[in-house]
């Protein structure tokens, strides 16, 4: 017998699987967006990560190092690629990047939701933001390593092909993918998971547990003023401004504490595979024998900079990229909301 008020299970099941669709498509398409705007950014970070040169002159000077660096500046770096590989060099690998940042989105989001809904007791996104922090910060973890999983051939190959300046070692992403399995086997297209799913805990949890946190302050803010003001709205919508301004200060924070680890993912997805000797030292197979040798290895031979190369256009990347993110996520499913409903 069912309850009174209570629906029907098949129009629940109904309902959470078109729930789970939206959040799925608006995530997908979030992704897609705040990827390909900010591809220059990322493949200078990976440019600059994969390096095992100093990344700035100032290092250079520091550490004696008489070999030339590839790439010394974000700036010095944005005008040789410029140079060598025109204006699509700064989208290389975009194609696995959104093969890869697509799933990867919908994943998350659509986890991310099931999570929330599950600890609030209601699937009502208004209902969701009212989740204490730590629960924010949990469902944002395991939302991340869902979809680390599910995507992370894609991650590997991104990687590869945007580390490769001119002339290409691999000419399409097939032939990436062919040679890692050629050389490594199916595992090799897993090559840095563990470092990945070490950084991926914190960086989802801190991206979205601080965005729920600004987004929470922003409506006590906007109530605040409303209520100095002798207005009587009670409305919780957030302007995109005010949504622009929580995503990017969620992607900066996660950023800045992960980026260590990143740096350690890029070295274990290169490792091994063929580099032109023009830009510089490439990482030989099995470098490395596990995450916490590789952030030792690193420390010792390239310094606290070393694990901290491509920080600024990461940064710079991960602010935007997040702001981005959130605010075509919000309007997106909104807009799906609407026209399903």
């Amino acid at each position: 017998m069912r309850m009174e008020g209570e629906e029907p299970a098949t129009a629940d099941g109904g309902g959470q699987i078109k729930r789970a669709l939206i959040d799925a498509t608006a995530g997908a398409i979030a992704g897609g967006i705040s990827r390909t705007v900010t591809s220059p950014l990322d493949v200078i970070k990976i440019r600059f990560q994969v390096q095992l040169e100093p990344t700035s002159l100032w290092a250079l000077v520091r550490s004696n190092v008489t070999a030339p660096s590839k790439y010394t500046g974000m700036l010095q770096a944005t005008k040789d690629i410029f140079r060598e590989e025109g204006l699509p060099g700064f989208w290389r690998g975009n194609v696995p990047a959104l093969l890869m940042v697509m799933p990867y989105t919908a994943i998350q989001f659509a986890v991310l939701h099931k999570l929330k809904t599950f600890a609030a007791g209601s699937s009502k996104t208004e209902d969701h933001i009212q989740l204490s922090p730590y629960l924010s910060y949990a469902s944002g973890a395991l939302a991340g390593c869902a979809a680390t999983v599910g995507s992370y051939p894609f991650d590997l190959l991104r990687t590869i092909l945007a580390s490769q300046g001119e002339p290409k070692v691999y000419p399409t992403m097939r032939s990436a993918f062919v040679d890692i399995v050629r050389t490594r086997g199916f595992r090799g297209l897993y090559a840095g998971l563990s470092p990945t799913l070490v950084e991926i805990v914190p960086y989802a949890g801190l991206q979205f547990g601080t965005y729920d946190t600004f987004k929470r302050w922003t409506m006590a803010w906007n109530h605040h003023k409303s209520s100095s003001t002798s207005s009587i709205s009670t409305d919780d919508n957030l302007s995109s401004f005010q949504l622009f301004i929580c995503g990017l200060a969620a992607g900066t924070c996660a950023k800045l504490v992960c980026h260590p680890l990143d740096v350690v993912k890029k070295r274990f997805q290169i490792e091994g595979l063929q580099r032109h000797p023009k830009y510089g030292g490439r990482v030989e197979h099995h470098a490395y024998r596990n995450m916490f040798d590789a952030l030792r290895r690193i420390l010792q031979t390239e310094g606290w900079a070393g694990l901290y190369k491509g920080i600024v256009p990461s940064t710079v990347k991960a602010a935007p990229a997040g702001a981005v993110t959130f605010v075509a996520y919000e309007f997106t499913s909104d807009w799906l909301e609407s026209i399903l409903t």
